[in-house]
């Protein structure tokens, strides 16, 4: 008997599904042999190891450069070797999963990062450790997302918020603590510690990878990619993120664009992602998959999250930043302020990883963002020069609550829609996405800050004038004060020395006062955006509801 011929209507609504989602219907899922959870927090492990190393090494930037005989401005060059080799291979994982295999490539990483952790703690000068900061930040740069997308294939749909709860307590609570642990140990041991003390947590990385990660069946090691590597592309990528890197570390140093320098670095970024998307739009195996922005749902969490790690990178600097330039907090006592925020993140990222499987992953973004407009308006309340340890405590709690909404929700959506094939480039972007957000949002808010102070300072002293009534009985009165402390000896000096003090302290307040008023409404714009997300039913996975 003859095979019954497909229908024309059959064969239209094909057509139709086909153009829907390009992508061929998904096997039957594949489960790894280990209990996903372990994979998981051995994954996590690796991850936060490398996330720490981000910012650990920020508060011992003097003690390294004075160690090594280097100026301060040549010691940032620690942060700034290691965040543009990291930027530069974020966006890779994908490629050289694909060339190697996404577990070998996860191993080798850990192996090149702890190799380096080692070297960079031993490094005898300032030019041998740039070197192995570069190689460390290479290493890193490949752990993040491969440490995502293995989380992503080994949780079924409906359970990958939990998994993505436990990445995203690894993302925001490792920058967290970082200045503080650093800063411990470099006034208790030495800086060179920051590095040896990822040694053994690499090895044990190393040792759980190697026994419990494997790969799904759809990821296979091709070698030949090596002889065809898009080394165009390569190129291209490395201009723009190392000119976006030292343009956005060095800009409030040099004046921004005021400076050759830096309009020179901009140049190169600009031109390096304009030549970047051009060459890899046409290629048939790119590093970079930018074809998958045709996804809108995809791009849209791309934008989400690097602003969400805009935010949270920029909350991490400045709320530390106030405590000690203000307060006269050191380090460690600033750092042990954001403490209970950590807490926090313990308590509710869980219960946002659960809510993902119940809830759209579009309300829990509107929700996240919402809570971010409150809380950024609270911070602008609170912040003052009255503000106690117990008071910015409180604010670091407030400001915690809504990231694990807004980090979850925008990770999950990210695949949705989205070939599992595709995983490894996804995970890629996405934290490209993010910590590309957060160095642009740091040195944004950082410059807010200084431009904002200047602004009140500027109107403040205008109501420091001789005819001004409020003044002079301030400034006799403080005058009078000195005088009686110090026997009459310069008491006018140091009395408007000291109403000038004030008065800088105050602009400074106001300054870090209106940025927390620009993020609030930044956060607004953020709440329609997530508005556009697509809608999903909770749960659901890679290839399913694909949206161009």
């Amino acid at each position: 008997m003859p095979d019954p011929q497909p229908t024309p209507q059959a064969g239209t609504q094909a057509a139709i599904q086909h153009m829907d989602n390009p992508y061929p219907p998904q096997p039957p899922r594949w489960k790894p042999r280990v209990n996903p959870w372990l994979i998981a927090m051995t994954v996590a492990l690796a991850a936060f190891m490398e996330v720490l190393d981000t910012s650990i090494a920020n508060v011992a930037l003097p003690h390294i450069a004075g160690s090594l005989g280097a100026s301060t401005d040549e010691g940032t060059w620690v942060l700034t070797s290691y965040l543009v080799s990291n930027a530069i291979v974020l966006p890779l994982g994908g490629w050289a999963s694909s060339l190697m295999g996404r577990r070998n490539f996860f191993v080798f990483c850990i192996l090149v990062f702890t190799v380096a952790s080692f070297l960079c703690g031993a490094a005898p000068s300032l030019p041998l450790l740039l070197i192995f900061r570069i190689i460390q930040g290479a290493g890193g740069g490949g752990m993040q997302p491969m440490a995502q997308a293995i989380m992503a294939d080994s949780f079924e749909p409906h359970k990958r918020g939990q998994a993505f709860a436990l990445y995203g307590l690894v993302a925001v609570l490792a920058p967290s603590i970082g200045p503080t642990l650093g800063g411990w140990i470099t006034d208790n041991f030495s800086w060179r510690w920051i590095f040896f003390i990822n040694i053994p947590v690499g090895i044990l990385a190393f040792f759980l990878v190697t026994r419990m990660v494997e790969d799904p069946p759809w990821i296979k090691a091709d070698p030949s990619k090596l002889r065809h590597m898009d080394y165009m592309g390569l190129a291209f990528l490395t201009t723009a993120m190392g000119g976006l890197q030292i343009m956005l570390d060095k800009g409030e140093e040099n004046d921004w664009f005021s400076s050759g320098f830096i309009c020179f670095f901009a140049a190169l970024f600009v031109g390096g992602m304009i030549g970047l998307i051009a060459w890899e739009w046409r290629q048939k195996s790119p590093l970079i998959n930018l074809k998958l922005f045709r996804f809108k749902n995809f791009a849209i969490c791309c934008f989400l999250m690097a602003l969400v790690g805009g935010v949270l990178n920029a909350n991490t600097v400045l709320q530390p930043q106030f405590m000690q330039q203000l307060l006269g907090y050191n380090a460690t006592t600033a750092g042990l302020a954001l403490t209970a925020g950590g807490i926090t993140l313990v308590i509710v990222m869980p219960m946002a990883g659960v809510a993902t499987g119940k809830i759209a992953a579009r309300w829990l973004a509107v929700l996240g963002f919402t809570l971010f407009v409150v809380t950024f308006r609270y911070a602008a309340y609170v912040t003052t020069l009255e503000m106690t340890f117990r008071a910015a405590s409180w604010l670091r709690v407030v400001q915690m609550l809504p990231l694990p909404f807004c980090f979850i929700s925008i990770t999950n959506a990210a695949y949705v829609g989205m070939p599992r094939e595709e995983s490894n480039q996804v995970a890629g972007l996405i934290n490209f996405a993010r910590n590309i957000g957060g160095s642009i949002m740091i040195a944004i808010t950082n410059a807010q800050v200084t431009s904002r102070a200047t602004w009140h300072q500027q109107h403040l002293q205008s109501a420091m004038q001789p005819a001004s009534i409020a003044y002079q009985q301030h400034l006799s009165s403080m005058t009078g004060f000195f005088d009686g402390k110090f026997g009459g000896h310069n008491g006018a000096g140091l009395a408007l020395a000291n109403v000038y003090n004030q008065l800088n302290q105050q602009a400074q307040m106001q300054g870090y006062q209106d940025v927390y008023m620009e993020l609030s409404w930044m956060s607004v714009g953020l709440v329609v955006l997530a508005f556009m997300l697509s809608k999903n039913r909770p749960g659901e996975g890679a290839g399913a509801g694909a949206v161009h």
